[in-house]
């Protein structure tokens, strides 16, 4: 779901931004169509009247040789391009009359191809979200009805040894996880969103079982925890939703203020989410899983130490 809404919503780009104009100039003229779709206004009252109600994030306007840029503060990303857009053009006005030409030329490139959709960047972090989400709350909710039901005592009981238990249940996390990835990237890769994956990407592979055992872990700690399948999955959103937001699945984790940044590097998923990043789009090798595969392994064990301190085969 998440992958059909993001991808849809952003594969075909964004339109110009609207902004007010009052007056004329060669700095209002100066921005090209595709980046400003102009409003006219007869006054520049009218026009900041708009930007107040909340319905333009900017009006600029030019009075001889004054430019007038009035803007909200409600939206600061559109309103520092705005700023930068319009600053620009007032730099270009005051070379172009001055009569000289340009001492420094500028040529602004992008590393990536000029095709690069946003798909390419948001598969890896909703993917490993999906990961997460399915390791954590299919282990949490399992262990929580096996033991309400009675089943982990008579599992208990049984000839059966205890880790070939255990064993099944992981092997069944980590189909899920492979066939979720297989599903999920078939459909990413599918006209009408048009994911291209790089030579390395099944690198990916490895690096998504790791990871599904260390969420995987964490369902265990909440299952162990937790005494009803209600309280399983509050605690369970209670911790995929916020590492799911702190760790890049959503907008980039660098926006972030330093400390948040801190805490962010301190979650499995957003090592998950890193190292998807690097293989599946940006092409590097197996030397780039290194760290994100030790940071993953290290939280699995850490927390199914844990849980097997706070595992409890009934509740009485």
């Amino acid at each position: 779901m998440f992958l059909a809404v993001f991808g849809l919503l952003f594969c075909s780009g964004r339109d110009p931004t609207s902004i007010g104009v009052a007056g004329a100039g060669s700095v209002i003229d100066a921005p090209p169509a595709e980046v400003f779709a102009m409003q006219r206004f007869d006054s520049l009252d009218a026009a900041v009247a708009k930007v107040r109600s909340g319905d333009l994030p900017a009006v600029v306007a030019q009075q001889g040789d004054a430019v007038l840029l009035r803007y909200a503060a409600s939206d600061q990303v559109a309103s520092a391009t705005i700023r930068g857009i319009i600053g620009a053009a007032i730099a270009r006005a005051n070379v172009d009359a001055t009569g000289q030409r340009p001492r420094f030329n500028a040529d602004f490139q992008q590393v990536e191809a000029a095709n690069t959709r946003p798909i390419q960047y948001l598969t890896p972090g909703i993917l490993s979200w999906g990961i997460a989400t399915s390791a954590v709350f299919g282990a949490a909710l399992t262990l929580v009805t096996w033991r309400r039901k009675q089943l982990l005592r008579r599992i208990r009981l049984s000839p059966a040894p205890t880790w070939t238990v255990v064993g099944a249940r992981v092997g069944v996390s980590l189909v899920t996880a492979l066939a979720q990835a297989a599903l999920f990237v078939g459909v990413a890769v599918s006209p009408p969103f048009g994911l291209r994956l790089s030579d390395q990407w099944w690198l990916a592979i490895p690096l998504l079982l790791v990871g599904a055992l260390s969420c995987l872990s964490i369902g265990l700690v909440v299952g162990a925890i937790a005494r009803t399948e209600e309280a399983a999955q509050a605690m369970a959103n209670l911790v995929v939703l916020p590492m799911a937001f702190l760790s890049g699945t959503f907008f980039d984790v660098s926006q972030m203020p330093p400390w948040l940044r801190t805490v962010s590097n301190a979650l499995p998923l957003r090592h998950l989410t890193d190292g998807m990043l690097d293989v599946l789009v940006r092409g590097k090798g197996a030397n780039a899983l290194l760290l994100p595969t030790a940071v993953l392994l290290g939280f699995a064990l850490a927390l199914t130490f844990a849980a097997t301190r706070l595992f409890r085969w009934d509740d009485v």
